[in-house]
């Protein structure tokens, strides 16, 4: 069984997702409003997989309005996402603040050798 956390991530892997996704975000749409842009390179039914998978990940939900099938973005799968990532993001803020200061160190040493030798560029 995948955690919440693990078909999120997994669901937002494809880029065709992704896009239904950016979609969604300026608001309801119904599926067939969804798939037309991408009806060139492939089948309804292959678009309607997609919107499953986002659907079991909780990053959208689908309606059923008689005929019309809305589908709306559900920002709190995506919030969840987006907090988990937070906690790494402080982590990697760090490391290339650590890394800048250690670049500028071997310059600043490799320079005052150079300046030490004569060679100066």
């Amino acid at each position: 069984m995948q955690d919440h956390l693990s078909q999120t991530f997994a669901a937002l892997a494809d880029p065709t997702r992704r896009a239904i996704l950016a979609r969604l975000s300026k608001g309801e749409a119904n599926v067939s409003d969804l798939a037309e842009p991408f009806l060139k390179d492939m089948s309804l039914p292959a678009v309607t997989k997609h919107l499953k998978v986002l659907e079991k990940a909780g990053l959208i939900t689908r309606g059923r309005e008689a005929q019309w099938r809305p589908c709306k973005l559900n920002g709190i799968a995506l919030r969840e996402a987006s907090d988990w990532m937070e906690t790494y993001r402080a982590f990697w803020e760090e490391s290339f603040d650590r890394l800048d200061e250690y670049l500028k160190s071997v310059t600043a040493k490799k320079n005052a050798k150079g300046k030490k030798h004569g060679r100066q560029k």
